[in-house]
């Protein structure tokens, strides 16, 4: 147990290292140029999608060392056509491209000038660090699930204890099941059940990803949690019935003005419920990094008003952004679990529940 500790704390430290080098070597860039380091450009920076990884930067200027990873670039274009490239080819914005420019995290379409061309329109299909970073908790989602499913078929936690990772993944699928999906949905929560495992391990493994150096922060961008709301809604409409709408456009046993009254109010709240969980899921996973480089940033702040400041300010920096990020490791489970149940409670209702209307009859 105490091995574990050390090697979550030492990951943890290690992280928080690569990205203090980042932010740095940023803020050191600024110095040079005569620029105060900006925070809030750093935090938002770090947090944005992008069309590489990047780990960190050495130097200054044309000689600086860039450490990333570029990826493909596909753009399609009505009056240009189909272009498909990496995005080295921008040379971290510095250079343009087959008429393109990398402007902040956005490609522009460009003229011979230099200049942005308004005249050409331009649609990004590109690989982003989201994108990718996005099939990649997949395959390792798929890979966990499929190798289980092999050793359950082979006897391996059926016939006898489970082993390795198998192990450690099955008390969770017990806890959703028990937990989550029983209590909300009875006696059919099987067939919602294989919906409920991918939602809770897809968001835990972004979540998960999210706090490695150089990761792109998944969970944290809106469109990712708003097409999990999404697919919510539509499984809960899905889900729905008679007795479902029924309470929604004439509630019973309540006078006429009241249902009048309450019918838009019970209409929007099927919308706000998915809505709950996309803001929910976005702002807590954004909020956990945007105060860990906060502390980070501390250290530069402080550096710019001494250098004794900074230096001294640094261990107390670190040592709060440390505790934030093993925090952050607790909340990518527990918001996990939230939106996994609140999904659950969600198409319980859905389902329906008769139990008031045979308490009212009898």
């Amino acid at each position: 147990m105490m091995k574990k500790r050390l090697k979550s704390f030492s990951t943890a430290v290690f992280s928080l290292f690569l990205l203090t080098i980042s932010l740095s070597v940023k803020a050191g860039g600024g110095e040079g140029h005569g620029e105060k380091f900006d925070p809030g450009a750093a935090m938002l920076d770090h947090i944005a999608d992008a069309h590489e990884f990047h780990f960190f930067t050495v130097g200054e200027g044309h000689d600086a060392f860039h450490a990333t990873l570029p990826l493909p670039v596909i753009l399609y274009s009505p009056e240009r056509g189909l272009d498909i490239f990496m995005s080295s080819k921008f040379h971290h914005g510095e250079a343009i491209h087959n008429g393109y420019k990398l402007v902040g995290h956005d490609i522009v379409p460009v003229n011979d000038a230099g200049e942005a061309d308004a005249s050409v329109s331009v649609y990004d299909f590109s690989l982003t660090k989201n994108v990718v970073q996005m099939f990649l908790a997949l395959a390792v989602l798929v890979w966990i699930m499929s190798s289980m499913a092999k050793k359950y078929k082979s006897g391996q936690g059926v016939t006898s204890a489970p082993r390795g990772l198998q192990n450690a993944i099955e008390p969770v699928i017990m806890f959703v099941r028990d937990d989550v999906a029983k209590p909300n949905l009875g006696p059919k929560y099987q067939k919602f059940l294989p919906y409920l495992l991918t939602l809770f391990f897809f968001i835990l493994i972004n979540n998960i990803f999210g706090l490695l150096p150089g990761a792109a922060n998944v969970t944290g961008n809106i469109a990712f949690t708003a097409v999990l709301g999404i697919i919510s809604l539509v499984v809960i409409l899905a889900s729905s019935n008679s007795h479902f709408w029924g309470h929604i456009f004439w509630f019973p046993g309540v006078p006429v003005p009241v249902k009048i009254l309450m019918l838009p109010v019970e209409l929007l709240g099927v919308f706000t419920k998915p809505f709950a969980l996309i803001v929910r899921l976005f702002a807590n996973m954004t909020a956990g990094h945007i105060i860990i480089l906060s502390f980070v940033s501390l250290i530069f702040i402080f550096a710019e008003m001494t250098k004794v400041a900074g230096v001294a300010f640094t261990p107390v920096s670190i040592a709060f952004a440390v505790f934030i990020y093993i925090i952050e490791v607790l909340v990518a489970f527990i918001q996990a679990f939230i939106f996994t149940n609140l999904t659950a409670v969600f198409i319980s209702q859905a389902i329906g529940d008769h139990h008031y209307e045979e308490d009212v009859h009898h």
